[in-house]
């Protein structure tokens, strides 16, 4: 596997993320608005990898949650892999408490599946299959 993103949760998608492309002089190169899921998507293209940039949209969603508790900040490390559903199966094996129980559909259509972080130090670890 190899780094793919760090999610950055926040109250203003637009705002944030018009923040780290000045900062990082980083592109973006996707956005997108999932209206069943409550979210709103930026993805910031770094090269080696990118800053994914997270807004709720309503306060139903786990991401709205976090970020009424712990308010705006990292959220999450993702991975990518070819095989979402095998890399679940290896963090079993290997004890570790899946969030999701087979990968499901994430930003910019691909598979994403999500580790607890009890089990990963306290990091919200996600595989992104590509």
């Amino acid at each position: 596997m190899e780094f793919d993103h760090a999610g950055v949760a926040t109250d203003d998608a637009a705002e944030t993320a018009a923040l780290f492309a000045d900062l990082l002089d980083a592109e973006r190169v996707h956005e997108e608005t999932d209206e069943d899921r409550g979210m709103r998507f930026v993805f910031l293209d770094l090269g080696n990898g990118y800053v994914e940039v997270i807004e709720p949209l309503d306060d139903t969603s786990t991401l709205a949650d976090y970020v009424a508790e712990d308010g705006p900040g990292l959220h999450h490390v993702a991975f990518a892999t070819d095989d979402a559903a095998a890399a679940l199966d290896h963090a079993r094996d290997l004890g570790v408490e899946t969030i999701d129980d087979e990968p499901r559909p994430g930003a910019w259509g691909h598979d994403i599946a999500f580790l607890h972080p009890r089990d990963t130090a306290g990091v919200l670890v996600e595989f992104v299959e590509h």
